[in-house]
């Protein structure tokens, strides 16, 4: 049977939408030429699929779909350029068969001009249709934030930008079928910037926090106790909380050789973030050597290694880089995270603690990276030798703190 909306790339931007679109009753294709949909349980493909959600690799199915949403992921390569080799992909699979009066949109994140300086030449000479006259081309930011509860897609306001009044007409109609609010931006790359502007905001304010609670070290101030007040102001000012490090998959973008100049607050905010990592183990080598023990031989458990509470996703967590770090000082590591069965380090695997209140008690050093909710914090405080918290999550006094 035939799908209205066709999904393409059920990776962490594709796999909400297909699964807010089902929801909203909408017939939906998930159409992907990669692993991603491994991320899809069993029960939650049956569930899925009972309610209208089919899995697809047959490119003949994109041609019998009203609407097409390309969430392909846009990774950034070892130069830190935006690699747009999926959503070429998908968008050649979606041009040999794209239909007139088909609606397109993009939401992978990508840079300004995208959308029509990328994504439209390649659907037009697959297509031989032209945008904006045969089809609707618009974009729309991913907005997701998983693991969040109190947001579900039909209370996040989507933005829409089309390459023209009608393009922008035809995805606000789309979209009105999954959230309460439909916010019309002037064009593509309008709606483009906003998620820019989305995602560096987040990365920027990480930055100020991070660098406050070094400093609030120094001084020997509770940092955690600042912010608690802080965000107490009913105006101009909201709270964002210091860490090891920040993952996930909106990547900061400085626009450089993009536009005639760079962001470099942006650039610093990076530079902030990435030397959290570094931090935290300096940080856990002083303490073990105030307690009379050298990192070198240091049993030292790490617990939670996702990039964000209460999820199984690893995408860019500052995990990877402080167990790299630990093990270039010597120490022996294990790691618990009720989402994560196993964890691999320089390709080989790191040691999971079981019973993790006992491995807690038997580690020289536990450190605190995820503070997932099924985590008894005061019992860990008590069980664990040294315990190192880099999420102010411990009660003051109970943990060393971040």
């Amino acid at each position: 049977m035939p799908a209205d909306l066709a999904v393409i790339g059920l990776g962490p931007h594709g796999l909400p939408l297909a699964q807010a679109a089902v929801a909203a009753g909408i017939s939906t294709l998930g159409y992907t030429t990669g692993p991603e949909a491994g991320s899809l349980s069993p029960a939650e493909l049956r569930r899925m699929h009972q309610a209208g959600f089919r899995p697809g690799t047959d490119p003949a199915q994109l041609g019998r779909v009203r609407t097409a949403v390309i969430c392909a992921s846009t990774p950034r390569g070892a130069d830190g350029v935006q690699d747009l080799g999926q959503v070429e992909a998908a968008a050649r699979a979606l041009a040999e068969q794209l239909r007139p009066h088909t609606t397109v949109i993009l939401e992978s994140p990508v840079l300004p001009g995208t959308t029509e300086g990328f994504l439209r030449p390649l659907l037009e000479e697959g297509s031989g249709l032209r945008a904006g006259r045969d089809f609707h081309l618009a974009y729309s930011p991913s907005r997701i934030d998983p693991g969040n509860r109190d947001h579900t897609p039909a209370g996040i306001p989507k933005v829409i930008g089309g390459l023209t009044p009608a393009c922008t007409e035809s995805a606000a109609a789309f979209y009105g079928r999954l959230t309460d609010k439909v916010v019309r931006a002037r064009g593509l790359r309008e709606a483009e910037t906003v998620q820019l502007l989305e995602t560096n905001f987040r990365h920027v304010n990480i930055a100020l926090v991070n660098e406050m609670a070094v400093l609030c070290h120094e001084l020997g101030v509770d940092v955690w106790d600042v912010l608690r007040c802080a965000e107490t102001k009913p105006f101009g000012f909201q709270a964002f909380r210091p860490g090891p490090g920040v993952g996930g998959h909106g990547v900061p973008q400085d626009l450089t050789g993009h536009a005639t100049r760079t962001l470099r607050m942006v650039e610093l905010a990076q530079q902030v973030n990435h030397r959290m990592p570094r931090y935290v183990v300096q940080r856990a080598a002083t303490l073990l050597n105030e307690h009379g023990k050298s990192a070198r031989g240091a049993r030292v458990l790490l617990l939670g290694v996702t990039y964000k509470p209460d999820v199984a996703d690893q995408q860019g967590t500052p995990a990877q880089e402080i167990a790299i770090r630990l093990l270039e000082l010597g120490a022996t590591l294990s790691f618990h995270d009720p989402h994560v069965a196993s964890w691999n380090v320089l390709d080989r695997p790191v040691a999971r603690a079981d019973a993790l209140y006992d491995a807690a008690a038997d580690a020289d050093l536990t450190i605190l990276l995820q503070n997932h909710r099924t985590y008894d914090l005061q019992a860990l405080s008590v069980k664990a030798q040294l315990l190192l918290d880099t999420r102010g999550a411990t009660p003051m006094g109970a943990a060393h703190r971040l």
